[in-house]
């Protein structure tokens, strides 16, 4: 065999297992190919430039949805600031020096939990001396009762002038209102010590500290030792405009609720569910709004004092409304519109009115369509009014579209190994 024999048979053999190695990269590229992707200025769409979708005369393939009816809730978003349901500034009652604070920034307390202790030594000292003052004139009282019932009994005897006997009786009274006097300095003195002990009128969060330990505090300051917002439930104040208020006020004049839904600032994540039970009584005149307020459980504290959320209000529920999927609603100058596939399998366009999603796939329609029909809900931009179309699936679609995708990259394997 000769050497330009042997160059020949060897560079068949290069070209034999490129071929090999083209195929099999071919074959790894159809297989993992994105579904419905189809090569640049290929025939990948159907109804793309050259497509059957193009002809006059054609079948268009679609994609179609049915027409039919469910619960729509009806909604009214509004812009809203979480607020604390209840904020307490807590000041001392007594005055004196504040020898502990027994609470972290930020902590959760309880009602009637200590917060801070004032030096008691000297209501503490008050105290004993009105209960020395209660016993003398305990005493005193006592002897005078005594005397006035020995006066009494003179008296009796006609041994003893009126005059001495009602002197008696006013002693004893007056010693009787000394001790009752006493008696109420006492219960003062004890509230002052118990006052020094500072707690927390309501359970909630504990802010920043204010005062440490060690100031003097009096019952007159106004900044107080720590601020304590109540944050179960919470609340959230919004405004609706005042075109609302008549459906508003026919569910809560009644002693109803409605069900309210607080998402996050951009809407996307759902924070807590509550109910709208108040009503402001009167119009901004400025806004032409009404303030409502919103009461929230917040058991996950996912509601910050003021935050603003996105609230969803549901006002009301359309029973049995016709609902289509929500790909088939189209928008055009002439309003919103859809395709409703015939019998003879041709397609008419529809004007429809609009009226609440459900979910983010559905559109409840409040006429122009009815309970049972189909609609297109792909394929919408090669249709005119009275086109024919042939309604596919998702797996014919992907079938076809695998098909263009094998034929395209097989010319391509073809043309390389030329």
């Amino acid at each position: 065999m000769t050497p330009t024999t042997n160059k020949a048979a060897s560079s068949r053999r290069k070209k034999f297992l490129l071929a090999i190695l083209v195929i099999l990269v071919a074959l790894l590229v159809w297989r993992f190919w994105p579904q419905g992707a189809g090569p640049a200025g290929g025939p990948g769409g159907m109804g793309g430039p050259g497509g059957p979708g193009m002809m006059s005369g054609a079948v268009t393939p679609v994609h179609a949805g049915k027409v039919t009816t469910a619960d729509v809730p009806v909604y009214l978003t509004a812009l809203g600031t979480v607020i604390p349901n209840a904020t307490v500034t807590v000041t001392s009652r007594v005055d004196g020096q504040l020898t502990k604070v027994m609470f972290t920034e930020g902590q959760k307390v309880e009602a009637g939990q200590v917060l801070a202790q004032i030096d008691p030594r000297s209501y503490q000292a008050t105290l004993a001396q009105y209960q020395g003052d209660l016993n003398q004139n305990q005493a005193l009282l006592k002897s005078a009762q005594l005397t006035l019932a020995r006066y009494r009994t003179l008296f009796a005897q006609d041994s003893l002038s009126r005059q001495d006997l009602d002197s008696q009786v006013a002693t004893v009274g007056q010693y009787s209102g000394a001790v009752k006097g006493d008696e109420a300095q006492i219960a003062s003195a004890k509230l002052n010590i118990e006052f020094s002990k500072i707690t927390s009128p309501i359970a909630g969060r504990a802010g920043l500290r204010l005062v440490d330990a060690g100031n003097m505090v009096h019952s007159t300051d106004t900044t107080g030792i720590v601020t304590i917002t109540q944050t179960q439930p919470a609340a959230v104040t919004f405004s609706v405009p005042q075109n609302n208020i008549p459906t508003l006020l026919k569910a809560l004049h009644n002693g109803q609720s409605l069900p309210a839904t607080a998402f996050d600032q951009n809407g996307d994540s759902q924070l807590a569910q509550g109910d709208v039970q108040f009503i402001s009584n009167q119009i901004d005149t400025s806004t032409g709004s009404v303030e409502l307020k919103a009461l929230f459980a917040n058991q996950d504290e996912a509601l910050y004092p003021n935050q603003f959320v996105n609230l969803r209000l549901q006002t009301g529920t359309l029973k049995q409304a016709t609902v289509i999927p929500a790909q088939a609603l189209q928008l055009s100058s002439d309003g919103s519109f859809v395709y409703v596939i015939n019998q003879d399998k041709t397609v008419t366009r529809k004007q429809v009115k609009t009226g609440p999603t459900l979910g983010e796939t559905l559109q409840a329609i409040l006429s122009g369509v009815s309970a049972g029909e189909q609609v297109v809900t792909e394929g919408i931009d090669r249709l005119s009014n009275g086109s024919k179309v042939s309604v596919v699936s998702d797996s014919d679609t992907k079938a076809a579209s695998g098909s263009a995708k094998a034929q395209w990259i097989l010319r391509a394997s073809l043309s390389n190994v030329r």
